[in-house]
């Protein structure tokens, strides 16, 4: 049972609409602010004094220092009152189109190199301005749900959210405690040595390799054992090894992203940024590096007919896209088929594109 219901007000301009999701701490719905349209909003579950929500709402806090496209905006922090006791709670931006976690579900084997090399690159974009703060902000919990993706007019748009376990560095060790997911972290970590720039960039190279291959590295399917590192002394297949469209440059940085050695590692996510923009612009220069010739034992894509929920949310877009003054509704829906499936990324991500630019076709 959710602390909150549909229709129930918080403050004098947020009414919730549904709940999106929950984890261990926190409640996270949909909510409509009067003016200003669909928002997310993390509704903490413990019952705080002022001083416990003060601190809860500290995540908040740090994302409005971390502006930048790739990291998720803040717009409100409160309490409001609700029939369990007070709680602490923050707006946020609303991504219709959800998690990587549906945008993975959508593909198989993997997610296409194109799009896969372009999430990574706007996760280690966004990561990249946590890291420059002196003293580094580490992130601590990278995973395929923490991180969103939505469409603007210029494309694809990857926000990074849920920085709720993220947390300066000791400015002399340059580490922070250990915490996370324990298929993203680092060896590292799971040996207790804490949380730094490096182990983040490890749990970008885990979602990197994950989307190219669906595989996780240095794992051989079974159950994930805490604070078991033994796996890492096996050699981990590049890329390439799965997926026939990974060139060579591609392997190099996501391998390097994953180098078990923290000291060999790639140190920062900007660096791991400027490597994925410059093999980008490398490849773009030269088109005949972007080309590789096909093999014939390489995996069959299998590519599923659109779900009944994906048509309806398309059908939906497009009634409401004809409706004046409701494109932005039309896009949340047509953002949330896309992702559904990649048929419809195909067929439809022009004309999102385009709504998201107030332009109707």
């Amino acid at each position: 049972m959710t602390l909150l219901d549909r229709g129930d007000r918080v403050g004098d301009r947020l009414v919730v609409d549904r709940p999106l999701g929950e984890g261990a701490f926190a409640e996270v719905y949909r909510v409509r602010h009067d003016f200003l349209g669909r928002q997310a909003m993390k509704l903490f579950k413990r019952v705080t004094s002022w001083e416990e929500t003060h601190e809860l709402l500290g995540e908040a806090r740090l994302l409005t220092t971390l502006g930048h496209p790739n990291i998720i905006r803040v717009f409100d922090a409160g309490t409001v009152e609700t029939p369990r006791g007070l709680r602490g709670f923050f707006t946020m931006e609303y991504v219709a189109g959800g998690s990587l976690e549906r945008l993975v579900a959508a593909y198989r084997p993997a997610v296409p190199t194109a799009p896969a090399v372009e999430v990574t690159e706007q996760i280690a974009s966004g990561l990249a301005v946590a890291h420059a703060h002196d003293p580094p902000i580490v992130h601590r919990d990278l995973t395929l749900a923490n991180v969103l993706v939505g469409y603007d007019g210029d494309g694809m748009r990857v926000r990074i959210g849920d920085f709720g376990l993220a947390k300066h560095v000791d400015p002399f060790t340059r580490r922070a405690g250990a915490q996370g997911t324990y298929a993203f972290m680092a060896p590292e970590v799971l040996r207790g040595g804490g949380s730094s720039c490096a182990s983040d960039v490890w749990a970008v190279g885990v979602i990197g390799y994950l989307l190219l291959t669906n595989h996780f590295p240095y794992h051989d399917g079974g159950p994930f054992v805490p604070h078991s590192t033994a796996r890492f002394r096996t050699r981990l297949p590049p890329p390439s090894h799965y997926n026939d469209d990974v060139d060579a440059e591609l392997d190099r940085i996501v391998l390097a992203a994953l180098e078990p050695d923290p000291d060999r590692r790639t140190a920062t996510a900007g660096l791991l940024a400027e490597a994925l923009r410059e093999r980008r612009a490398a490849r773009a220069a030269d088109p005949t590096r972007a080309r590789r010739a096909p093999r014939d034992d390489g995996p069959e894509r299998v590519v599923r007919p659109p779900s009944d929920r994906a048509r309806r949310l398309v059908d939906q877009a497009l009634a409401l896209s004809r409706v004046p003054g409701d494109l932005y509704r039309a896009a949340d829906l047509l953002e949330e088929a896309v992702n559904l499936s990649p048929t419809l990324r195909h067929a439809h991500l022009h004309r999102l594109t385009l709504w998201r630019r107030g332009v109707t076709m």
